[in-house]
């Protein structure tokens, strides 16, 4: 995976950290090789023991507040200090809040060839917003086959051999009005909190392929309105071939789940037959799944009436 660049961040998803070019334009392409965010904060008191010269470096208005009292010759060697030591690793400087930074830190920067961006965005907002966009791009990620859907606004993953049937699947649950994000190639990031967050490959965004008639864009048939760029993966629906001979949950009492990024997501195995309505069923394991996360377990709930009846009518004998 190549590393995200200092221009990456500009074009962050079309400019939404509202980010333009103060100076170094040629220098655009210097890398960005963490996720991680630095406030220049106290290194500008010469404390450089730890800093992290390798992240995004933010100048706000404490950091400009403070150098204010200092005589310009005296932060012309603070900045110095920061920007020559780390000038092969450093990315660039976001000045932050339409601040106007001092020449001083202007000369230095372009001395060492350190980009210098600007943005309308307070410090804290820019930082979460920053570190947003950059644990997205380098969160442990792997490319799953499949189609993703979002159904009752539940994303499920509907997998399976090829030509069981996966794509008209979706393509159905399209027509009955839910979300289609990607087909055949799912690209699944972990993002905090293991959040399993799936998308599509950019360049076949939006199209799914059928098996009889081609491929088929989806924005253009059914609209905008049925497409989601990006979802969170909830559920996993395995489409299989119906075997007479294997035993099928008939209950639903164990929960079933299977292992992404080594991270658990609940599994639903639905074997595929002639005459069973495969949309209708994932519309139906979707709303239940979303009732088990509110903590409501039908099966389990009947079983333990059922017992209970049991138990009750043992009594009374």
């Amino acid at each position: 995976m190549k590393n995200y660049r200092v221009n990456d961040l500009l074009d962050y998803r079309n400019n939404s950290l509202f980010l333009s070019i103060t100076c170094g334009e040629k220098w655009l392409q210097r890398d960005i090789k963490t996720p991680e965010v630095n406030r220049l904060g106290l290194s500008l008191a010469g404390h450089l023991k730890h800093f992290p010269g390798d992240q995004v470096q933010l100048y706000g208005t404490a950091e400009h507040s403070f150098l204010e009292k200092t005589a310009p010759q005296k932060r012309k060697v603070l900045f110095e200090a920061i920007f020559k030591r780390f000038s092969k690793t450093l990315p660039c400087v976001v000045v932050t809040g339409n601040i106007k930074p001092f020449r001083e830190l202007l000369e230095s920067t372009g001395k060492h060839s350190i980009p210098v961006l600007k943005t309308t965005l307070k410090t804290s907002k820019f930082h979460k917003m920053a570190v947003t966009a950059l644990e997205e791009y380098y969160a442990p990620m792997v490319k799953m086959h499949g189609v993703l859907v979002e159904v009752y606004g539940l994303g499920v993953l509907i997998t399976g051999e090829s030509g069981i049937g996966k794509s008209e699947c979706a393509l159905e649950l399209i027509k009955r009005g839910h979300m289609f994000v990607a087909d055949d190639v799912v690209t699944v990031k972990l993002r905090p909190g293991n959040v399993l967050i799936g998308s599509g490959e950019k360049i076949i965004s939006h199209h799914i392929e059928v098996r009889g008639i081609g491929i088929i864009d989806i924005k253009s048939i059914f609209g905008t309105g049925a497409i989601l760029d990006a979802t969170k993966i909830e559920l996993v629906i395995k489409l299989e071939e119906w075997n007479s001979v294997k035993e099928y949950d008939r209950l639903g009492i164990d929960d079933k789940t299977t292992d992404i990024i080594f991270t658990k997501v609940p599994e639903v195995a639905l074997p595929v037959k002639p005459g069973r309505n495969l949309a209708v069923l994932i519309e139906i394991a979707a709303l239940n799944q979303r009732l088990k996360q509110k903590g409501h377990y039908s099966a389990k709930i009947l079983n333990e009436k059922l017992i209970e009846e049991m138990t009750s009518g043992k009594q009374g004998l």
